[in-house]
């Protein structure tokens, strides 16, 4: 048998054995079909997903740990006797919203283990503001986004700030007792982790002024963070073990939390075929425009702020003119306040390196803003959906829409007054691919995280993924600690452009690029095979309902 129709045998099995599982443990008699029953069950759910709390520190330890998961069962039984199937197909989707939120917890509990097998779980402490609706990965509750404390502070806002800082000591101390995982390459990394949280309190602590309380808050946070950077050290010697949680947990993963209708090895020759699409894309565009002069990075403050201002009223008119999707008031603002600051270090960043030489382009990924001002500005009406989704499993809709409209835009129109930029455009995909590709390794134990990150970084043109950058350690520390997360950008990307074409073939003339962008952006952050099947009626690629994984052909 050859390994791929192998891989999909095994991912049959897992999930009929997940289904027979189920069947026999949870009722087949519905009770009820009131959608505001799913909405008390999904308000019960979520304080039930909250760590118990003693003064502020969350509780992760194994007994509590074990309580939490022994109360699934309970929610998964009244989900259940729900019967949504006469409910609009939007109700319905959110009944799987929470059904793959209910896996996630699982799998969490099951498998991931972040409390017990990954140290960077234990940072609380960031510096720069996600573009997601929730901070990637898996975390500790109680995260301090320090964007949210422009300093100087008022008396008031420096004494929220030391309250929020007074768990992490305790909870740093719950973690030496929690860890038990032997994975190598999340606790090797899990320390660079937190050695980045101990810089940013000490860099906190220079601003802290003459705030007594603030200041002994950081202190304390400072010490026991170099503490546990100290423990996990002379810790690491023991930890010899692979970090990935194997083909067959990916594949139940995807299918279940994801709600991504593939397996691990689908996955794998999909981003492959994206990897050498790309390099030869940008292989032929570089041959067409090579009479063309080099773009040169942005080389100042004064640039920098002249180009970007310029970009985001380039781009905005672009979606204007060309009938792109209707523009809201807020939008502009939100793409405005998130050109970010000059930065003079040489060599760039994988991204700046693209963003100083066409700062029109990068703009497009910037759809993440437009979709964090609607949520605060637009609500979704569905409860389930005005928030964000836990597990990360937004992933598919909002990474892999910023990532559709970069080359969705070059084919728009974007890039012809700069054609060079057409290449920033494959270099981008072929990045994307690369660092997919490593994440499924590593995932599988078929790679180390420094095997993927070197992998990444041969394979992304130019040299722009240098090794000893930042990009390519963070984007695979991610992508191990979060299953699912480095495919996401393009197997949302595939799926959207999936759903394009039916909509178009679907339409005829009456298809419209704004049309199908505003119908996308009304159904919310939900995975996009949810939104695919809410936008069409048609379930054939949600996982669960009309999708079903065969072996073979």
């Amino acid at each position: 048998m050859h390994s791929f129709q192998a891989l999909r045998v095994q991912a049959v099995i897992a999930l009929l054995l997940a289904s027979c599982a189920s069947s026999s443990r949870y009722p087949s008699q519905k009770k009820t079909d009131r959608y505001e029953d799913l909405v008390a069950l999904f308000a019960d759910w979520r304080e039930l997903q909250k760590p118990k709390a003693d003064r502020g520190v969350p509780d992760y330890t194994i007994s509590a740990m074990s309580s939490q998961y022994g109360a699934l069962d309970r929610y998964r039984s009244r989900l259940f006797e729900i019967d949504p199937s006469r409910w609009p197909v939007a109700q319905q989707v959110d009944y799987h919203l929470l059904r793959a939120e209910l896996n996630g917890f699982e799998f969490d509990h099951r498998v991931l283990q972040p409390w017990a097998r990954n140290p960077a779980f234990y940072v609380t402490v960031v510096a720069d503001e996600s573009d997601q609706p929730a901070r990637e990965g898996p975390f500790a509750y109680g995260t301090v986004g320090l964007w949210d404390w422009p300093f100087p502070l008022a008396d008031a806002r420096a004494d929220e700030l030391a309250a929020r800082l007074a768990p992490i000591p305790a909870l740093l101390d719950q973690a030496k007792e929690n860890l038990t995982g032997t994975g190598r390459d999340l606790w090797i990394y899990g320390i660079r982790a937190m050695e980045q949280q101990g810089k940013l309190l000490a860099d906190l602590r220079g601003k802290s002024g003459s705030h007594a309380a603030l200041s002994a808050a950081i202190a304390r946070a400072e010490k026991a963070t170099n503490g546990f950077v100290a423990w996990l050290k002379a810790e690491a010697p023991l930890k010899k073990d692979p970090s990935g949680i194997g083909i067959r947990n990916y594949d139940w993963y995807v299918v279940n939390v994801q709600l991504i209708p593939s397996t691990w090895a689908e996955e794998l020759a999909l981003m492959q075929r994206e990897l050498a699409r790309a390099t030869a894309a940008l292989a032929v565009e570089e041959h067409k425009n090579r009479a063309l002069p080099p773009q040169i990075p942005v080389a100042s403050a004064e640039e920098h702020q002249r180009r970007f201002g310029a970009a985001v009223t380039e781009y905005m008119s672009f979606l204007e003119r060309n009938e792109i999707l209707t523009l809201r008031p807020y939008m502009d603002g939100a793409l405005r306040a998130r050109v970010g600051q000059y930065t003079a270090h040489r060599p760039l960043e994988f991204f700046t390196e693209v963003d100083y030489r066409d700062p029109v382009l990068m703009r497009t990924h910037g759809y993440h803003w437009f979709d964090l001002a609607r949520m605060k500005q637009d609500p979704h009406p569905s409860p389930l959906r005005r928030g964000a989704l836990l597990y990360n499993i937004f992933d598919t809709r909002s990474e892999g829409l910023a990532t559709a409209m970069e080359e969705l835009m070059m084919q728009a129109g974007l890039c012809d007054p700069r054609p060079r930029s057409r290449e920033l455009v494959y270099v981008l995909l072929a990045q994307r691919a690369a660092r997919a590709i490593g994440e499924l390794r590593v995932q599988a134990n078929q790679m180390t995280l420094e095997q993927a990150a070197r992998f990444a970084s041969e394979q992304t043109p130019r040299g722009w993924l240098r090794l000893e950058g930042e990009t390519v350690w963070f984007e695979q520390h991610l992508y191990l600690q979060q299953p699912g997360y480095g495919t996401s950008y393009l197997m949302g990307k595939l799926e959207i452009d999936r759903l394009i074409g039916a909509r178009s073939r679907f339409l005829g003339d009456a298809f419209t690029l704004r049309r199908f962008m505003d119908e996308l952006a009304s159904v919310g952050l939900i995975p996009i095979s949810l939104a695919g099947w809410e936008l069409t009626g048609d379930d054939s690629r949600m996982p669960g309902v009309g999708w079903r994984l065969r072996a073979g052909p």
